[in-house]
């Protein structure tokens, strides 16, 4: 009685098995993953562009401006000049809200009038500063700033080669 106290059975050949549940989960889940980091990145550069867009909006001279006549009237723009001398006022009654100032900016040729309610910035005064205003340009040809920015001027000066 050689016999092993049982019947060998042999190994069963190599089958394809049906791919588990919780694996056909886990690719749904990642599939799922994979569409909102889609939409996510998307989205993100959506408004990454229209935020660039409009930083760098492109300024108007004064004559650019008073040329576009109506085209102009009431939008968001940005217009760059000099301060006109002698031409800056400070109205004389003041509110808790800050202070409204009226001013000239020229480019050489045109010129506007523009008010501004609030503080200039330092460098506003001297005769070299461009002055960049973002606001909107009325029917009256007077310029609301809600924005002033004063670019230094350059402190580069050629030599004269005499």
């Amino acid at each position: 009685m050689n016999e092993p106290p049982y019947h060998a059975v042999p190994e069963p050949k190599s089958y394809a098995l049906p791919e588990p549940l919780e694996n056909r989960s886990v690719l749904a889940h990642r599939g799922k993953l994979f569409i909102g980091i889609g939409v996510f990145v998307l989205a993100l550069g959506y408004l990454g562009f229209t935020a660039f867009e409009s930083a760098s909006a492109y300024y108007l001279t004064v004559g650019e401006l008073t040329a576009k006549g109506s085209e102009a009237y009431d939008k968001n723009l940005r217009v760059n000049g000099k301060l006109v001398p002698s031409s800056f006022e400070r109205d004389l009654e003041l509110d808790l809200s800050g202070t409204l100032i009226h001013f000239s900016l020229t480019d050489g040729e045109e010129t506007i009038d523009a008010v501004y309610k609030g503080l200039v910035p330092d460098m506003f005064f001297n005769e070299n500063s461009e002055i960049l205003l973002e606001g909107t340009y009325g029917s009256s040809g007077l310029f609301d700033a809600q924005a002033i920015i004063v670019k230094c001027p350059s402190k580069y000066q050629p030599v004269d080669s005499t």
